[in-house]
């Protein structure tokens, strides 16, 4: 079991990456006690229930009352709010963050209304599954996975890194870069693709010429994974575009351009533009696999039926 590197951890949100930090935390033994707590009375009862943490507060008031480590784990456009709640009622010396997937909006919206007597280091865990909610987390989400630090410019080394102990003893590996780097970077690697999925999936669900039931039923694997993403949290996805609407349009620029390149090699007939390009984002993806980021299991390491033996006559 591993030291605790915080006494008292308290979960602003108890939603798949609040509640998998408690299960990882507890596994690991980097904290003493971890109180958490959720908007509705229905999702703190089954918080209760599940009994990943030692005390499920009834507000976000009395989950902060000594906590050395508040996490705060709601939709970025909650965050400012929050903040504004619980900033009076901190311990000093606490560190304060967060696992929004956009940085820039909430240190914006979260450092005026935190005392100067503790710690704000904002944090990503970059790590997810398609599932929300208390029931859908689970220790291992963060090993292997980056966990991108945000500090402010004049922010404690000291806090930052013990903050960055706590993720990296969650199993997750740690960079730190600014808010407005982070953001960017996302913005293509996360936001856009997200954004993309929801498009086409609801391009599918729209097309007159096809029926529901033969999307569902004939959806090839890119479709597929598209659904997956497209199935991610509606609350946190409106959020996360609009807290960084400058950059995912900025990337999305770059896409139309792209996709219009694309589309005038289809229309003349270059398949030589289209090889290239192909090829160019084939190793993108082997590099991915490469790095560990994903499996090199074939059909992204699903797992499949057995081939039953037919019958003879």
């Amino acid at each position: 079991m591993t030291k605790p590197i915080f006494e008292k951890l308290a979960l602003i949100g108890s939603g798949l990456i609040g509640s998998s930090i408690a299960h990882a935390a507890r596994a690991q033994g980097v904290v003493r006690t971890i109180v958490a707590t959720a908007r509705s009375e229905k999702t703190r009862q089954r918080v209760k229930e599940l009994g990943f943490a030692d005390e499920v507060a009834a507000d976000n008031i009395a989950a902060v009352k000594d906590a050395d480590l508040v996490i705060v784990c709601i939709p970025v456009g909650q965050s400012g709010a929050v903040a504004q709640e619980i900033g009076p009622h901190l311990k000093a010396g606490a560190i304060v963050s967060d696992v929004g997937s956009v940085k820039g909006s909430v240190l914006r919206d979260m450092a005026p209304f935190l005392p100067k007597n503790v710690h704000f280091v904002p944090a990503h865990p970059v790590a997810g599954t398609e599932n929300s909610g208390p029931d859908s987390g689970f220790a291992e989400l963060f090993v292997n996975r980056w966990c991108i630090l945000t500090p402010p410019a004049d922010a404690d080394a000291a806090a930052v890194e013990r903050l960055a102990l706590f993720w990296r003893t969650l199993g997750a590996k740690v960079e730190s870069m600014s808010a407005e780097h982070h953001d960017l970077v996302l913005a293509i690697t996360s936001h856009v693709p997200h954004l993309i999925a929801y498009t086409i999936v609801g391009t599918a669900d729209e097309l007159g010429e096809v029926t529901q039931s033969e999307v569902l039923q004939f959806s090839a694997g890119g479709f597929r994974d598209f659904t997956r993403i497209a199935a991610s949290d509606p609350t946190m996805w409106r959020d996360v575009f609009l807290a960084n609407r400058e950059a995912v349009l900025e990337m999305l620029g770059r896409f139309n351009e792209d996709l219009s390149a694309l589309t005038r090699a289809m229309r003349s007939g270059d398949g030589d533009v289209l090889f290239e390009h192909f090829t160019r984002t084939r190793a993108i993806r082997r590099g991915i696999v490469q790095i560990g980021q994903d499996s090199a299991a074939p059909d992204f390491g699903r797992t499949h039926p057995t081939l039953t033996e037919a019958k003879k006559d």
